[in-house]
């Protein structure tokens, strides 16, 4: 019984990791597909799609799946892919918004209509939560190894074309505006930084933390949007109580 409770436990450990490998792997699929249909499948002319690219190896991700992305991306394979966005409330009436990538709109609108409906939320029309949000390029560098203090960062960042920064113990998070990312995120790499992040992305004007009695229904809405494999990203005006995260 201990040989059999021990290969349980192994196998158990294994399949965990294997999943967390697998949604690794599909975000970065989803970003490699992003990043080669705005900027072009070439990554030495595509900043955005070397960076991704860079995140793929690092990640150890087959090379199978890299090429995948980019056919997807290049309109090879018959599929064609479009981004999506939907608009809805959570349990506590949070604000969230779910960007997709998907080959069929009406089975990722079901799922994830289902997915509000099943955990007490609900989706609603085009623009009903959206303004609430701001769209902000995002660029965020890893403290870790890098000798630079905050005051050298902060000029870099805003001779490259920042609005704002913050910085916390590991990494200096960049903000931009949308249209300047690019050009922000090619300045910081002239000067020799390596990025974690460059991505144009959602941020909530304010945040609303959700009651405790709804937080693990929240938390179940969020974990089944993340398991949709169509769904690319998700923006949430909401905070979990202490007491729960």
């Amino acid at each position: 019984m201990s040989g059999h409770s021990k290969w349980h436990n192994i196998q158990g450990r294994k399949n965990a990791q294997d999943a967390k490998r697998g949604k690794i792997f599909q975000k970065i699929s989803r970003d490699l597909y992003q990043a080669a249909k705005a900027g072009g499948p070439d990554p030495d002319g595509n900043p955005q799609l070397r960076l991704e690219m860079d995140k793929a190896r690092a990640a150890n991700m087959p090379k199978d799946n890299i090429k995948r992305a980019l056919d997807k991306a290049s309109g090879l394979g018959g599929a064609k892919f479009e981004e999506i966005t939907y608009e809805g409330y959570g349990p506590a009436g949070t604000a969230i918004m779910v960007a997709a990538l998907t080959d069929n709109k009406n089975r990722t609108a079901a799922a994830v209509r289902s997915a509000f409906t099943h955990h007490g939320g609900s989706l609603g029309a085009a623009g009903s939560v959206s303004y609430m949000f701001d769209r902000k390029g995002y660029i965020v560098i890893l403290r870790d190894g890098l000798d630079t203090d905050e005051d050298t960062m902060l000029m870099d960042a805003l001779d490259a074309g920042a609005d704002d920064m913050e910085t916390t113990d590991e990494e200096f998070k960049i903000y931009t505006d949308p249209s300047s990312e690019i050009a922000a995120r090619n300045a910081l790499q002239d000067k020799g930084y390596k990025l974690d992040t460059a991505e144009v992305r959602m941020f909530p004007q304010n945040t609303t933390e959700v009651p405790e009695a709804k937080a693990s229904q929240y938390q179940g809405l969020i974990e089944e949007l993340e398991d949709n494999d169509d769904v690319s990203d998700i923006y949430e005006a909401a905070v979990l109580p202490e007491s729960v995260e």
